[in-house]
């Protein structure tokens, strides 16, 4: 490009290579701009250690541990039932009967089949006796011998037969009495005297009282928040002095179909003799005196399969991983009891994407 002009020709030959020292510096600050690592935002919370909370109390019932369905191991109509509801039994205790004349028949029946066979075992024992005699005097054939012995061995295996059908008719005859297997107290009954019943059909109910639990029904929510070796506390809803303590040895894997809990069992350490079955009671759980901290759960982290949170150091304006304990995990956040001081501040989200020593800043 020319200009007329002499001087103006000169001036824009010399403002050219100017323009592209400018956009050649321009590029390279931007270069060494980008070359510096960008300083991630963070979100943090800051440390404040307060005492752990009881999660909670539930009310339910004391039940037996052991609670067994007693029935007659066979069929016939129910003579009679000698205990009720709320009654105490004894081990091996008649607690009802059953009609027994069939079985009293059968018995009278076997007694008779064991004196015909033990006539014929007498008879064929004479026989054989006279039979050896006579085989060894030669009045008689080898034939006739081993007919007779053979006659005397039948007659033993009836009288063996007759023996073992009256031992099971007499057993039989034991069976129309119905028994308590253990020492308890009856919690229910299924059958009243006049009744036809079933083999197995539940007569009487018993439970043991040697050994009582605590039944509470808990939300999913508290079953996750809560340890499951935790010492509980149950006390008689109406008298709360009456109490007693218990660990949870059972957890119920379904809920219950219409109230959406968990069936969860506490067994009690020496109980109060008024802590009766059926009784309404609270449980809490005991907790340790600990300190604590909550956090969200987005600021957990893992390192070496342990837990961890991302501190950040003010000074240096970077942050660094800090393994902690958990007391619990609960919906939206975890309680760390150790790992932490007061005043600390923890980075709680975004940090899979932090390394040790990354510079970020706070939002």
């Amino acid at each position: 490009m020319t200009v007329d002009n002499g001087s103006g020709r000169a001036s824009l030959g010399l403002a050219l290579p100017c323009m592209v020292l400018c956009v050649l510096v321009a590029a390279c600050q931007e270069k060494e701009q980008s070359a510096e690592p960008a300083i991630r935002p963070v979100r943090t919370q800051v440390v404040a250690i307060t005492d752990a909370k009881n999660p909670g109390s539930a009310v339910g019932e004391i039940k037996p541990r052991y609670e067994t369905n007693i029935g007659f191991r066979l069929p016939g109509k129910l003579a009679a039932r000698l205990v009720d509801v709320g009654q105490t039994v004894a081990k091996g205790e008649i607690i009802a009967r059953l009609d027994s004349t069939n079985e009293q028949t059968a018995v009278s029946i076997a007694e008779a089949d064991i004196k015909a066979a033990q006539a014929e075992q007498t008879d064929a024992t004479g026989q054989e006796q006279r039979q050896r005699d006579l085989l060894q005097r030669g009045i008689t054939s080898q034939v006739n011998y081993d007919a007779a012995a053979r006659r005397l061995k039948l007659a033993q295996a009836k009288l063996d037969a007759a023996q073992l059908a009256r031992s099971d008719a007499i057993e039989k005859l034991g069976y129309t009495d119905l028994r308590s297997d253990d020492a308890g107290v009856v919690t229910a009954v299924g059958a009243q005297a006049g009744q036809v019943i079933a083999t197995g059909q539940m007569v009487v109910r018993v439970a043991r009282v040697d050994e009582k639990e605590a039944e509470f029904k808990v939300a999913e929510r508290v079953l996750r928040s809560t340890p499951l070796d935790v010492v509980v506390l149950v006390s008689l809803l109406g008298d709360p002095n009456i109490k007693a303590m218990g660990k949870v040895r059972e957890v119920a894997t379904t809920a219950d179909p219409i109230t959406r809990t968990f069936p969860v069992r506490v067994s009690l350490t020496d109980p109060p003799e008024a802590m009766r079955f059926g009784a309404t009671v609270q449980g809490r759980i005991v907790l340790e005196d600990k300190k604590i901290v909550q956090l969200p759960s987005s600021a957990l982290f893992q390192s070496d399969n342990h837990p961890a949170v991302w501190v950040f150091d003010a000074a240096s304006s970077t942050v660094k991983l800090r393994p902690v304990t958990i007391l619990r995990y609960e919906v939206d956040h975890v309680l760390v009891s150790d790992g932490l001081q007061d005043g600390e501040r923890v980075v709680t989200a975004g940090v899979q994407k932090l390394f040790p020593g990354m510079k970020v800043r706070l939002l």
